[in-house]
């Protein structure tokens, strides 16, 4: 549940008409701030790419709002079902197999495997709240570089690029951890706030 908080709530409500229209915006989230695109919207997918100037080939994070809507669009078994109910939402990206038909082809780079995350900020949960559908989200910075922690960073790296940005500051500034649940045993492919040794705990529920 989003608490409710008129200045941020008009501010999402401006972030969605953004989104609506192919923008690409900014957030703080419980890591770093994120900029953030319509999941399924090729045309924000292209201009965010020559935003973050990012190759081509590198996959981009969805966000969702809750973690019950992971099973909308990723395969789960009993193992990452555990993980994702006893480490979600936080900072934490699990990359799983998508779900047939449910996700575009060039968000997964014809690997059907997508990264998902839940965030728990009040900033990053009232704008997936407000919008209409998952978002991709990358961190906020240019592609090499260290991301942005707060609004007034953003603003130095981008200017006048974005097409909105939710005043804030990010809670962690650490990105979260990245584990691969798509093969036989979980695979850490970033380190982030969650240890590989709790993720395994989990998985293996012991």
């Amino acid at each position: 549940m989003v608490k409710f908080n008129p200045k941020l709530f008009k501010e999402c409500k401006k972030a969605k008409v953004c989104l609506d229209n192919h923008g690409v915006i900014a957030f703080p989230t419980e890591t770093v701030m994120g900029l953030g695109i319509y999941f399924d919207d090729f045309e924000a997918y292209q201009k965010l790419n020559i935003v973050k100037e990012r190759p081509e080939d590198k996959p981009y994070t969805m966000m969702l709002k809750d973690t019950e809507d992971i099973k909308k669009y990723a395969e789960i078994n009993e193992n990452t079902q555990r993980v994702i109910e006893t480490l979600m939402p936080g900072p934490l990206t699990v990359l799983l197999p998508v779900k047939e038909g449910t996700v575009p082809e060039y968000v997964t780079h014809g690997t059907n495997i997508i990264g998902m995350r839940v965030p728990v900020n009040f900033e990053a949960l009232c704008v997936l709240t407000n919008a209409d559908k998952p978002l991709l989200v990358p961190s906020a910075n240019k592609s090499g570089q260290k991301p942005a922690l707060d609004s007034d960073e953003v603003k130095l790296i981008f200017d006048k690029e974005l097409d909105f940005i939710i005043e804030g500051r990010s809670n962690g500034g650490v990105p979260s951890t990245i584990v691969d649940l798509t093969k036989e045993k979980p695979v850490v492919v970033r380190q982030g706030p969650i240890s590989e040794e709790e993720i395994l705990r989990k998985y293996y529920n012991y």
